[in-house]
């Protein structure tokens, strides 16, 4: 779907645009240029938020769309939207840091939203975000997303999700009903 009155479009990504999106995502939460924007994870998380091979996944898995958002020809945000069961799951969420506050995330995120609704069915959006990022917890609360207290540890040791600059990180479960 189309958003003409901001120019973005929306499209399924594709194997050619897996280094196109590594270099978004790794802009959005790593590194001095996601300080531009407001989801950096610079403080918490050092070395990388994704690889090609984990991105090549998300865009292979069965049930699971990454949605590629492009405004004026560049890629601008992408998120993950997949199909579990019941309910769909949201992630691999990145804006350029330079659109991060003028209202792209909001529109991402529902049609993010309606595409699960409309093409599973389904009744609930779930994602899961680290424990400590208030900021960005409190974003998804304003958009309808409440907080379950469910948590999953942090994959310490395992440096594809980035090496941890402190102990206490996990991941919460975050849910909305779409309704």
């Amino acid at each position: 779907m189309d958003h003409p009155a901001t120019g973005l479009t929306f499209r399924d990504a594709t194997d050619a645009d897996v280094d196109v999106l590594v270099a978004l995502i790794e802009s959005a939460y790593r590194g001095d240029s996601s300080r531009a924007g407001w989801t950096t994870e610079a403080d918490i998380l050092e070395g990388q938020r994704t690889d090609p091979q984990g991105v090549l996944e998300v865009i292979k898995a069965p049930g699971s769309r990454l949605l590629t958002v492009e405004q004026d020809g560049r890629v601008v945000a992408c998120c993950q939207v997949e199909h579990r069961g019941d309910h769909a799951y949201f992630g691999m969420f990145a804006v350029t840091p330079t659109l991060q506050g003028a209202g792209v995330g909001r529109i991402v995120m529902a049609e993010a939203e309606r595409l699960a609704r409309e093409t599973w069915g389904v009744t609930e959006m779930q994602m899961a975000v680290i424990n400590v990022r208030d900021d960005l917890i409190a974003w998804y609360e304003r958009r309808g997303y409440r907080r379950t207290g469910r948590t999953k540890p942090f994959p310490y040791g395992d440096e594809r999700y980035g090496i941890p600059q402190r102990t206490d990180l996990r991941f919460e479960l975050l849910v909305k009903p779409l309704v």
